[in-house]
């Protein structure tokens, strides 16, 4: 139950596993001296020769003894406590590289949840893992054979029965094993699970209750807790039955240790003191072994978490040299582009397109028709999509995460929008932008003056901004995309579910936007791509109308049949936006 690549891993942890090793076994030697004065001191006395000065020594040995394991557990606790931040920082650091490696996809490699709970729960079990297991095992070794050496000049038949005793105490550990890998592993594929069920059932949440299916949900959440107590309590089972085996042996072996020191006293091979001496140090032998047992469920969970961890950080990234590549006056050419998310079903078939600069190009067509899917590729979110993708002859694949995600924002409806200042969030975009910088992009997007009356930069939004309004959040995240400054810009559904004030605001920012920038928008909303330079028309993933908004109505079926739907429908309504 050695994980040596953990340890590798951890190198600048090595030395506080070597210096806890040292002062346990520190504790063990200024035990073994006093133990031995101690002994001698009762034979003395047994045999009437003890004095003042004997006495005396043994009461310094006593106070040294006491004062030198005060200071060893003191530093023990320090060293474990280095320990157990080293693996912190390590791993963290590790995984969270790990992730930006992997890049803005890595959910189809690992899910969120996953991630949460191997940082969380999984650090946490390697952190008891290397601070109390690794430097216990070491040391379990170390103090029997130290022992043994101690006293083998006292009686060498005693020590070696003391010494052969030990291996049964691995071995059980060793019987136990087999059986608790199987159930280590079992028991961490559901605590993911049911992890990566809360995680879904709570962002879902509004979407249960609307539809009054929380019920079933809070039904199969209960049932998957109930699956994780029985295999909890089996674990825990586990645990309880090899304590006591291991405390039957434990004990069983010091007991035989001190029948046969006995026997050899009274056969006189040995003196009282060297009996007293294996009295006192016989169960030393045993409990190094026996409290390295009692850390089995740790080393157990550890190994189990290291395996996760190790899994994520194992996941291959694009071992292909990608380039930096800059995306300015430059157009997009799309040519013959296959995609899907698994071998059943093409979500985009056969995509021809090509989408000017300085121009504003709309994707419209019925849910599930492939638009985000498609913005999504022109992010670089999606991987191995067959086709080509060049952005002024260069293929997207080849550029690399960091050149595109400068020159290519993406705002969606709903954009994550941190718990902090205004400043802090808008700083994302530009870390060196200036307070009038900031202000000018709020002044675009009609929020400057909300801004000011609210304490101006320095106003705190809660988290993902739940005091302020849905429409104004939409803004103040496409105030944070113009502070990027990049060339290309999608807007996927970047207004829906907000207020008109909001969504006429955003479509003239757009509009003014595209003479400077290459702008893609993505709609159900017909009404806001009427002033589109072109509009391509999205039917079950393939392209199947493209043209002006005019040349559409005119020429086109798909596009207008939808067009003159939607507006029949919003002539019911009030207030909406106005149809060409």
């Amino acid at each position: 139950m050695l994980d040596k690549r953990l340890i590798a891993t951890i190198d600048n942890g090595k030395k506080y596993i070597l210096l806890t090793i040292l002062m346990k076994w520190m504790v063990l030697i200024i035990n073994i001296i006093f133990s031995i004065a101690t002994a001698e001191l009762i034979q003395k006395a047994y045999l009437h020769e003890m004095m003042a000065k004997d006495i005396f020594i043994t009461f310094i040995i006593l106070i040294n003894t006491i004062l030198i394991r005060f200071f060893c557990n003191i530093k023990t606790s320090s060293f474990e406590y280095g320990i157990s931040q080293n693996v912190k920082h390590k791993l963290r650091h590790l995984i969270y590289e790990k992730i930006l490696s992997l890049g803005m996809g890595y959910k189809q490699k690992v899910s969120t949840s996953h991630i949460v709970q191997i940082s969380s729960e999984g650090i946490e079990q390697l952190e008891m893992y290397c601070g109390k297991y690794l430097p216990q095992l070491f040391y379990s070794i170390l103090a029997p054979l130290t022992l043994f050496v101690v006293l083998i000049f006292i009686n060498i038949k005693v020590a070696l029965i003391l010494l052969f005793s030990i291996p049964l105490l691995p071995l059980s550990l060793i019987a136990v094993n087999k059986f608790a890998n199987k159930l280590f592993s079992k028991y961490w594929n559901q605590y993911i699970s049911m992890g990566d069920s809360f995680l879904d059932n709570l962002q879902g949440l509004t979407t249960l209750k609307i539809y009054g299916d929380d019920q079933y949900k809070n039904e199969q959440m209960n049932q998957e807790a109930e699956t994780f107590r029985k295999i909890t309590m089996k674990v825990l089972k586990m645990q309880l039955n090899s304590v006591t085996v291991m405390d039957l042996i434990a004990y069983g072996g010091t007991a035989l240790g001190i029948f046969f020191a006995l026997l050899e006293f009274r056969a006189g091979s040995i003196s009282i003191s060297g009996v007293l001496i294996f009295i006192l140090l016989a169960s030393d032998f045993f409990i190094p072994l026996r409290l390295l047992g009692s850390f089995f469920h740790i080393s157990m969970n550890g190994m189990a978490a290291s395996k996760k961890i190790f899994s994520l950080l194992d996941e291959r990234v694009c071992s292909k040299q990608l380039e930096d590549f800059d995306f300015n006056h430059y157009n997009i050419q799309i040519h013959n582009l296959f995609f899907s998310y698994d071998d059943k079903k093409k979500v985009l078939k056969r995509i021809n397109m090509k989408i000017k600069e300085k121009t504003l190009t709309a994707l419209v067509g019925e849910s599930g028709c492939g638009k985000s899917t498609l913005a999504s590729l022109l992010m670089g979110l999606n991987k191995g999509y067959e086709g080509s993708i060049q952005i002024g002859g260069k293929e997207l694949s080849h550029i690399n995460e960091t050149s595109i995600m400068k020159n290519v924002c993406i705002v969606k409806h709903e954009n994550y929008l941190f718990k902090g200042t205004v400043r802090n969030n808008l700083l994302m975009a530009k870390p060196n932008a200036t307070a009038e910088e900031m202000y000018e992009v709020l002044k675009r997007v009609n929020l400057y003056d909300f801004v000011i009356n609210h304490g101006g930069l320095e106003f705190q939004l809660q988290e993902n901004a739940h005091n302020i309004s849905g429409g104004q959040a939409q803004r103040l995240a496409l105030a944070r995309a113009l502070l990027h400054e990049c060339q290309i810009y999608i807007f996927d559904e970047a207004t829906s579910n907000i207020d008109v004030e909001s969504e006429i605001i955003i479509n003239q920012v757009i509009q003014e936007l595209s003479k400077q920038k290459t702008v893609i928008i993505i709609t159900h909303r017909l009404a806001n791509v009427v002033c589109s330079h072109q509009i391509f028309v999205l039917l079950k993933g393939e392209i199947v109308e493209q043209g002006t908004h005019s040349e559409l109505i005119h020429h086109g079926k798909v596009y207008k049949a939808m067009y003159e739907k939607q507006k029949q429908l919003e002539s019911l309504y009030k207030g909406g936006l106005s149809y060409a």
